[in-house]
């Protein structure tokens, strides 16, 4: 059996390592002079998916920051705080930066009999070549062919990354503040760095001198030593109609993109490759050839999951959007009356880490 990756990234080595430690050939089609990863990008990885990832992609508990609380404010309530997410002792996530991540799984990669990665991309003809295609590229002829009709929303809105140092201090609570022109997470990745996320509506004209002193001014408790290189991406929700044709399958970003605010895009991708792991090891422990059946029935367990769970990103982020606008405190005052409800809150700490497959 013999399964081709078309496209590189961090998804691609996951889902790579996850099929060869299955003794799946794998083979990753991918320009290798395109493949920049970005330093001051990290990603927050549930508990349940980490415990995932551990045990059957590969261990990563070395580079990982584990995160025992979440703090939630507003601009409309000051510094008091809207919701707050803890569990006892134990941690509700971690961050981790891409990079980390992806040298790890690059390493261990390159030592294995079943993996190969071809930098000649040809696409001709390649369907004949392989039991399975899982594409992962937004622009190539595939996807132009194949994959085309998606739902997209433009956020109008811009995401503006970086890492700040600061000195040494017990960093184990990530924030987010629900500011005037959008969300700002502060997210530890050790003891002195913290991730900022920002997504500013494109109207407000950010500079880079405007937007240290936006951070500076809703920082909570740091004292920074020095800001490292800025970053920026286009926000844009996507969801792909359909996810396959016939023996190719549509993977990652490319079936499903959600804003950052949330920290679920790379999470949902872990729910997806272990949902494609069970279907593909359960074919093989059936004696049943991997064909697009496998597609079809991934398509059936996780298509209606993830339209669902991502129009819930949306609708925080358009509540939050709306609730910035009006004049009164009714909406946010309603939310931190919620959050203090046990059981509301052990709910939304459920769906944070296992999706809705809990």
């Amino acid at each position: 059996m013999r399964i081709c990756i078309i496209g590189g990234g961090l998804t691609s080595l996951a889902l790579a390592k996850a099929l060869v430690n299955q003794n799946i050939y794998v083979d990753i089609l991918s320009d290798k002079k395109k493949q920049i990863i970005d330093q001051s990008r990290t990603i927050g990885i549930t508990k349940s998916n980490i415990e995932y990832f551990n045990n059957n992609i590969i261990n990563i508990d070395r580079v990982i920051w584990k995160l025992n609380k979440i703090e939630i404010f507003s601009d409309k309530l000051n510094k008091e705080k809207l919701l707050e997410f803890q569990n006892k002792n134990q941690e509700l996530f971690s961050m981790v930066r891409s990079f980390d991540i992806y040298n790890i799984l690059e390493k261990s990669l390159k030592r294995n009999k079943f993996f190969k990665i071809q930098n000649k991309i040809n696409l001709e003809n390649i369907q004949n070549k392989y039991n399975l295609l899982i594409n992962l590229n937004f622009s190539n002829l595939i996807t132009k062919k194949f994959f085309s009709k998606k739902i997209i929303k433009k956020y109008k809105s811009s995401a503006y990354t970086l890492i700040l140092e600061h000195d040494k201090i017990s960093n184990k609570i990530a924030r987010q503040v629900f500011t005037r022109i959008g969300p700002l997470a502060f997210l530890p990745i050790s003891d002195k760095k913290t991730s900022i996320v920002y997504s500013i509506k494109n109207s407000a004209k950010i500079k880079k001198e405007n937007l240290i002193e936006l951070i500076n001014l809703y920082n909570p408790n740091y004292k920074i030593k020095k800001f490292e290189k800025i970053s920026s991406f286009e926000l844009l929700s996507v969801n792909l109609r359909n996810y396959y044709h016939k023996n190719v399958l549509a993977f990652g970003e490319l079936i499903h993109k959600i804003h950052p605010l949330a920290g679920q895009g790379f999470n949902m991708t872990i729910r997806d490759i272990k949902i494609l792991l069970e279907i593909i090891q359960n074919k093989i422990d059936l004696g049943l050839p991997l064909n697009s059946s496998v597609n079809q029935e991934f398509q059936n367990k996780i298509k209606h999951r993830n339209f669902i769970f991502s129009n819930g990103i949306d609708f925080i982020y358009e509540f939050f959007n709306y609730e910035r606008k009006i004049k009164n405190n009714f909406l946010v005052n309603s939310i931190k009356y919620m959050g203090s409800k046990s059981y509301i809150n052990n709910m939304l700490k459920k769906i944070a880490d296992n999706g809705l497959n809990y």
